[in-house]
């Protein structure tokens, strides 16, 4: 079959020249002015916000995006304190390189339990179509991924990402990386960063070198390889020299905005330690620990004695599933028979000396309370504890579904006075309804601390937040309560001043 062009279009054409117009001053105007707007005549300056209707970034939040993007070469960590909105620093950055043409393709990993507030962020506010992951998505056909951590660094996912060319990396609570022992931070290490963002309040959380990986991340030998970091500061995990150096050094890859620099009116923060002495069979009880030593072989191999002293320190339901594990593992009578000795005794103890404190705080309160415990045994004792006294509580762990944890958000909004949270209550969630936080537990960590108040000393937060730190007289606690401290001072040298986690003096 023949296909021969028809010479209908030359009539055609001819006609067009003679009868229409083919210019429109108007149409060239229009075209003109579109292109004009897209245009992007200089590298300085943000050009983000003028299509982000949704949203209206504070001053702060636009002065990072410009700093990490002019001075730092999109590699940044920002470290923010808690409820100042990292998020929206990020995703001003992100948006503002798509836009340019810089990124396409974008990784943001996080904990699992903030993957869907990322996505909600940064679809309804900056119009970024980021897409959760799921384990059976084509990783080539989506440009904007929210992953979590512990899926990113498994097989076979990890492998897909490393296939996949990203422009921009961007990890939520970096924090969790801790150092180069650990699988998530070998993953990101091995990752091609042509723009890296790493999100946490606490850059340092336990020791100063926690903060050298995180800079060699972003910018490996900036502060040297391990040994010359540790030679040119005099670093050791809890104290180093040269600070004025090293903060200078440290500032050019972290930008860090507290509260008070903000211009925003905040409500203040009034820290309590609160002493609290044991009964005198609860100290009885205590002071066995010493003697399990002597008398069990498997102490020293599989069971800690600090951890027994901080669970005793928190309730007896705590200590008691410790050393159920403990007799179990014996293998000699003596040992078998003081451990249950020590069970009954531990058991038959009818006061909980820190519990009461809660209680009277609670009462004097009169409003709602978050109380934050380390352990899950603790955390159902106290919900019984408070219902025997009329009080209404809910718990909120990390062991909860999604759906679960909003439930409990919501009841203790609108139904309970009291919110009895494990550690995952310190990350993820936003409590600005109440402001008053009782540390049931000391971590070792300073900076889950200011985790645990930044669920209420953030934005929309319209009262002062009353923080109580119990603290056992002659205990661990009162060791950990010295440590917290020395933490915090290095902290400060390395990175900048902390609100208030400790108060200076302990209060009865």
């Amino acid at each position: 079959m023949m296909i021969e062009r028809s010479p209908d279009w030359e009539e055609g054409f001819a006609e067009r020249l003679e009868q229409h117009n083919w210019d429109s001053w108007t149409l060239y105007n229009m075209c003109y002015e579109i292109e004009k707007a897209n245009l992007i005549t200089e590298f300085t300056g943000l050009q983000s916000p003028k299509y982000l209707p949704n949203l209206t970034p504070l001053p702060h939040q636009l002065d990072v995006a410009q700093t990490v993007i002019e001075k730092m070469n999109g590699k940044a960590i920002l470290a923010d304190e808690v409820g100042l909105g990292k998020t929206i620093e990020a995703g001003l950055i992100l948006k503002e390189y798509l836009i340019r043409g810089l990124v396409k393709k974008a990784l943001i990993l996080s904990p699992a339990s903030l993957i869907n507030q990322w996505a909600e962020e940064l679809n309804n506010k900056f119009y970024i179509p980021a897409t959760p992951y799921k384990k059976r998505c084509s990783l080539e056909h989506i440009d904007i991924v929210i992953m979590s951590m512990d899926t990113a660094k498994k097989s076979p996912h990890r492998e897909l990402i490393y296939d996949q060319d990203y422009d921009m990396i961007i990890i939520d609570e970096a924090h969790k990386l801790k150092n180069h022992k650990t699988k998530i931070y070998e993953f990101v290490q091995s990752l091609k960063k042509k723009f890296c963002l790493l999100l946490t309040a606490t850059p340092i959380q336990n020791d100063v070198f926690e903060l050298f990986y995180l800079i060699s991340l972003l910018k490996p030998g900036h502060l040297g390889n391990f040994d010359v970091f540790q030679r040119a500061f005099s670093a050791s995990k809890h104290n180093f020299e040269n600070d004025e150096f090293l903060k200078e050094l440290v500032n050019q890859v972290m930008v860090r905005n507290r509260r008070q620099d903000t211009g925003i009116e905040w409500t203040n923060r009034c820290v309590q330690n609160i002493l609290v002495h044991f009964t005198k069979e609860e100290r009885e009880v205590y002071e066995m620990f010493p003697q399990l030593r002597d008398v069990s072989s498997v102490f020293s191999e599989t069971f800690s004695m600090i951890t027994l002293q901080k669970e005793m320190c928190s309730s007896k339901e705590a200590c008691s599933l410790t050393l159920e594990n403990m007799s179990q593992n014996c293998s000699d009578e003596d040992s078998i028979q003081f451990v249950k000795e020590m069970m009954e005794k531990l058991m038959s103890l009818e006061i909980n000396a820190k519990a009461e404190k809660a209680y009277e705080i609670i009462s004097k309160a009169n409003d709602k309370v978050i109380i934050f415990t380390e352990y899950r045994a603790s955390q159902i004792y106290l919900q019984w504890f408070l219902h025997t006294k009329g009080i209404k509580s809910v718990l909120f762990n990390g062991k909860f579904s999604k759906s679960k944890r909003d439930y409990m958000k919501r009841l203790f909004q609108e139904q309970a006075q009291v919110l009895i949270a494990t550690e995952a209550g310190g990350e993820g969630i936003n409590l600005q309804f109440c402001h008053h936080v009782i540390n049931y537990d000391l971590p070792w960590n300073p900076m889950k601390l200011e985790q645990r108040i930044g669920r209420v000393h953030r934005l929309g937060q319209e009262h002062d937040v009353q923080i109580y730190n119990l603290v056992i007289v002659d205990t661990i606690e009162q060791n950990i309560l010295d440590l917290l401290q020395t933490k915090i001072d290095v902290f400060e040298k390395a990175v900048g001043e902390l609100d208030e986690i400790l108060a200076l003096k302990k209060s009865m």
